[in-house]
């Protein structure tokens, strides 16, 4: 008689489902990122309990958390789980050209500025590659959310991972109209910030974002005040150029409204220069074919 535990057909689908709900804590964000529907989900993370005869997820209906039993099962399982799928990446590279599914997670403005300019002739150029693009502000753990790989700033950048650069240096660039600046007057230094109304920015965690400046070595956090707060940054362009007050915000995001004078800058001698944006992987992954020619698809060259 066969053990209860030996594994099974479509045991391999199931303990995936189980890792995917037990990264996220959410049965729905599961369902989205396997494609499939939360009922589905549900029934299999049902189906595996039952066979395993113990509760895997303690659920409400407003959370899911793992039982002790979930947590050792996953901690077992994940690095069982990443060795047969790097070892069906690396049978795809006897493929002739690139395929499978390739996980990204970047920011919003991430994925405008450097995956959607090539998105459209990458999916021409490779058919068989399908791209799914997580929007995410919060930094997440692209190891623990089951990601090829991740786009950020090259300072929030892991050091433990591989990281090619996409772009050039980025400023940033505190900007607001003439007339705003006709009424209000000009900040010279940024605790002049602190009299003005400023467009405030809140990351995906919730976190309002302390403008940074820096000159001659010495750096400004500031805590800005203002009528607006706002998650989205080329809304804020948008906000500035209504008005609103000042925005903070990537200076390729205000080129154009610079360049036509709807909106002027200040403080430009406190706004450094940071590393661009970059690609980033873990070192010990192997990388997918269709990983390799996103990267192709998207890098400056060096």
């Amino acid at each position: 008689m066969k053990d209860a535990h030996q594994s099974k057909a479509g045991d391999f689908l199931a303990l995936s489902v189980f890792l995917s709900v037990a990264a996220h804590r959410s049965f729905r964000a599961a369902a989205i990122e396997l494609d499939v529907t939360p009922s589905a989900v549900s029934h299999s993370i049902k189906v595996l309990e039952q066979r395993l005869a113990v509760r895997l997820f303690n659920r409400t209906t407003r959370s899911v958390s793992l039982t002790d039993a979930g947590e050792r099962l996953a901690i077992k399982l994940r690095p069982a789980m990443t060795s047969i799928s790097e070892a069906m990446r690396e049978v795809d590279e006897f493929r002739e050209t690139p395929s499978g599914t390739v996980r990204i997670n970047a920011s919003e403005g991430a994925i405008r500025w450097v995956i959607w300019p090539a998105l459209m002739r990458f999916l021409r150029e490779h058919p068989l590659v399908h791209l799914d693009i997580v929007s995410d502000g919060k930094l997440s753990d692209i190891v623990a959310g089951g990601f090829d790989a991740g786009i950020r700033l090259g300072e929030a950048v892991p050091q433990d991972m591989v990281a090619i650069r996409l772009t050039g240096d980025v400023r940033f660039a505190a900007v607001a109209t003439p007339a705003y600046f006709n009424a209000h007057g000009r900040p010279v230094v940024p605790q002049d910030l602190h009299a003005h109304d400023c467009i405030r920015f809140r990351f995906d965690s919730g976190t309002i974002y302390r403008w940074e400046f820096e000159r001659r070595g010495t750096a400004e956090s500031i805590n800005v005040n203002g009528r607006m707060t706002l998650s989205d940054q080329p809304l804020m362009v948008d906000a500035a150029i209504e008005g609103v007050g000042i925005a903070f915000v990537p200076e390729h995001l205000a080129e154009a409204a610079l360049s036509d004078g709807r909106l002027e800058r200040v403080l430009t001698d406190w706004c450094p220069a940071y590393p661009g944006l970059h690609l980033y992987y873990p070192g010990h992954r192997h990388v997918s074919s269709g990983l390799r020619a996103l990267i192709a698809a998207l890098r400056i060259g060096e």
